[in-house]
């Protein structure tokens, strides 16, 4: 579930944080350039990469001022204003020391805060940041006047769509769904315009001066090809940071959920705790979709084996119509019915009605149900709790009805899709009760299109 957004005040400044996890030791997480903390639950691995780190401390994390849900700053930020939002969300979660991990230019905010109030920095994590972003004798891994000026006109031309990918998540380019999602997370992080001025005022920050004066423990993770961030620069922090760890992971991208996020985590789990995690089967946060024929055995008597089978046909095209629609993929049949995943619920639910709508007009009458939750990846089939709780849901829907949990009605809130609240229900073979809600399959309907 994603968790609650609230507000710390910075001065004038409004700056969203969320809280996650119950941990022994608090971990801000500071993000890279622009982005929207809503928005990054999205994305299943990125979500189960904040979920993973959410295991072992108090993952704080925030929208930098002028980006996100954080208030849209009058004049762009200093470097310091953007340090001084740790500590006012530090407070604001009543934390009196953390360990840092800045992301990208995240980590320029994280090396000034450790270096400033090294009392309340538990340890710095610094992912592909930069020491300096403007190009010179002493810094040759630093983009020129040109290249930096070449894709400011890219942003100028192209914001909208998927900018940047090539440099930030090369390993992703010609994935529709995560192309359609990155284009997106831009959108609802920054207008174009303030895009560029963030960006130029990221151009201008240098921290060189600073790194000799850490005294906190520190890791510098650096991808070995990494195209946003030439691997020099991640070395060099290495060698002036005082006693730095440094890890270099192989890899092309910039973006730390993509790729091996694996290797990323484990050395931050390590570094903070001692411990290195073990292998986990493969696991990704997905709203599962169970729909099934009501009456099957009673109309395919009626019918007969052709009719049915041949109607049975006709429903499973008009589904996978609709999965291809709403970017869902078909797991498996399940006799008259169906199991399918999708990586944002608000999609399964409008998936769910229009294949219940689509399987009306054919004299198909369905029931669906949903849920969203870490499902385990088994080659092509998928399982876990949530899986059993999705068909659970499912078996608790009447004739032409989508229901779905708590969790996904919490996480589709804002989307216009209305629900009518069913009750709690004691789910056969899952823990706890569970509320489960209706979906207005009109509201969905508005939606789709």
């Amino acid at each position: 579930m994603q968790p609650e957004t609230r507000y710390a005040k910075s001065g004038d400044v409004s700056i969203a944080y969320q809280v996650v996890g119950e941990g022994p030791l608090d971990l801000i997480y500071a993000p890279p350039w622009i982005g929207n903390m809503e928005f990054v639950w999205e994305w299943p691995s990125y979500a189960r990469f904040l979920t993973r780190l959410a295991s072992f401390s108090r993952l704080i994390l925030f929208d930098k001022r002028g980006t996100g849900s954080s208030d849209r700053a009058a004049k762009l930020p200093i470097l310091e204003e953007q340090m001084d939002d740790i500590g006012v969300v530090m407070d604001a979660v009543g934390s009196q020391r953390a360990a840092l991990l800045g992301a990208s230019e995240g980590g320029s905010q994280c090396t000034l805060f450790a270096a400033t109030y090294p009392e309340r920095t538990r340890a710095l994590i610094l992912y592909g940041t930069v020491a300096t972003n403007v190009w010179s004798p002493q810094a040759p891994w630093a983009p020129t006047d040109e290249i930096f000026e070449t894709y400011i006109g890219i942003i100028e031309r192209e914001w909208g769509g998927p900018v940047g990918l090539p440099l930030f998540a090369p390993s992703m380019v010609g994935d529709k769904r995560y192309e359609d999602w990155w284009a997106r997370l831009l959108r609802l992080a920054a207008s174009p315009a303030d895009a560029i001025a963030i960006l130029r005022m990221v151009r201008e920050i240098d921290i060189r001066h600073v790194l000799p004066n850490i005294r906190v423990p520190t890791l510098v993770i650096q991808r070995a090809g990494d195209r946003a961030v030439n691997v020099e620069n991640g070395r060099y922090l290495a060698r002036t940071i005082p006693g730095a760890k440094y890890v270099e992971p192989p890899g092309s991208d910039h973006s730390f959920w993509t790729e091996d996020s694996d290797a990323i985590f484990d050395e931050i789990q390590e570094f903070l705790t001692g411990v290195r995690p073990t292998p986990d089967p493969d696991r990704v946060l997905a709203t599962v979709l169970f729909t099934d024929i009501v009456g099957s055995t009673e109309q395919a008597s009626e019918l007969g084996d052709s009719r049915w089978k041949e109607l049975l046909q006709r429903y499973y095209g008009l589904a996978r119509t609709e999965l291809d629609r709403f970017r869902g993929r078909e797991v498996k049949t399940t006799g008259d019915g169906l199991l399918a995943t999708f990586d944002g619920p608000a999609r399964g639910i409008r998936c769910a009605c229009a294949i219940t709508s689509a399987a009306a007009e054919i004299g198909v009458q369905t029931r669906a149900g949903l849920h969203t939750g870490e499902c385990e990846i088994m080659g092509e089939d998928i399982g876990g709790i949530a899986v059993h709780i999705g068909a659970r849901v499912a078996a608790q829907a009447g004739s032409g009805e989508v229901l779905v949990s708590s969790t996904v009605k919490d996480l589709v809130a804002g989307s216009g899709l209305r629900f009518e609240d069913r009750g709690v229900h004691a789910l056969k073979g899952v823990p706890e009760e569970w509320r489960l809600f209706a979906v207005d399959n009109a509201s969905a309907a508005a939606q789709a299109h």
